[in-house]
């Protein structure tokens, strides 16, 4: 039976999904839970401070990278498509976009439905002749567009290195369910940060304020909140590892003491030092990157780098499948 929680007089209702990962998650060993889990209300707000830290890097570059070629996009993509943000968040880079393509509608998906509500409305007010059609959704599996930008020509925007958060199957996964999402002949703007010295990296993913574990450790407060969960949140740290045979930042959150704790009527122990994998975020060459489009069903068309090489800008397209090269 789906757990029932009051909040200002509402009856709420914990997503089975997340439940069902979170059980998951902890039972198996190594444990993981899904990073797409970080993202509640509280979750979504701490993401957009850690964009802001000096550290994080991925952000201001992408964003100054865009700016630079807005013109570059444009001349490419052409005018009056609809435009799809893939995990939207509060869509801070999206009127770069916006204002360069002269788009016919916006349609921002996102899991976080009061954060996508919110930011959605923001935008509507900066573009006010612009249709923007918010859907709430988890865009790893194929999405039913709303019917208003169903046969328009569309342009798919992940900006942000999200991809990298995947391990390589489920980033596969990710970009055909894009694709079946948008059809054939619709092009893609993706964001993939590049690899970098590894202290650059660290930094990046433990900042000196601490947001990024707040941001990690929120995790823990969500499970408490919404799964009957009685973990003690203090007995855990964040912890950010480079693994360089995975070319990849791995986020962690490991005990610092021997702890018992409840999840659903469910008991579970860890022993000082074990850890609950919670993120990944891989790094590509250009090599790397433009073999996983391809893989996904996407073929690079053009790519545009910042001068000091940090993160790169995709643009591909879904064309007609071939039998041969």
């Amino acid at each position: 039976m789906l757990k029932q929680e009051i909040e200002d007089g509402t009856r709420s209702f914990a997503d089975p999904a997340f439940r069902a990962d979170v059980i998951d998650g902890l039972s198996r060993r190594p444990r993981a839970i899904p990073a797409r889990w970080f993202y509640d209300h509280r979750g979504s707000e701490l993401f957009e401070a850690i964009t802001e830290l000096p550290e994080y890097y991925p952000t201001r570059t992408e964003t100054g990278l865009l700016r630079s070629i807005a013109g570059e996009i444009a001349d490419r993509v052409g005018p009056g498509r609809a435009v799809v943000e893939f995990g939207s968040g509060s869509s801070t880079k999206t009127p770069i976009v916006l204002q360069a393509l002269d788009p016919s509608a916006y349609v921002p998906i996102d899991i976080s439905g009061d954060f996508l509500r919110e930011s959605s409305r923001a935008l509507s007010e900066r573009f006010p002749a612009l249709p923007v059609f918010p859907v709430e959704a988890d865009f790893l599996k194929p999405i039913a567009l709303p019917q208003q930008v169903r046969a328009a020509p569309k342009l798919g925007f992940f900006p942000g290195s999200t991809i990298g958060n995947m391990i390589p199957l489920s980033s596969t996964d990710l970009l055909r369910a894009m694709r079946a999402s948008l059809g054939q002949g619709a092009m893609l703007l993706i964001g993939m940060d590049r690899i970098k010295d590894v202290s650059v990296l660290e930094r990046a993913y433990d900042d000196a304020a601490g947001v990024t574990a707040q941001f990690n450790l929120n995790l823990l407060e969500r499970i408490n909140r919404e799964l009957d969960g009685t973990i003690p949140v203090e007995a855990f740290r964040h912890r950010a590892i480079w693994n360089d045979d995975r070319a990849r930042i791995e986020m962690h959150l490991e005990a610092v003491r021997d702890v018992r704790f409840m999840v659903e009527d469910r008991p579970f122990e860890m022993a000082t030092g074990e850890t609950i994998h919670t993120e990944n975020s891989h790094k590509y060459g250009p090599r790397d990157a433009r073999l996983l489009l391809r893989s996904g069903g996407w073929t690079p068309i053009a790519e545009w780098t910042d001068p000091d090489d940090q993160f790169a800008l995709y643009l591909a397209e879904a064309q007609p499948p071939r039998p041969a090269p």
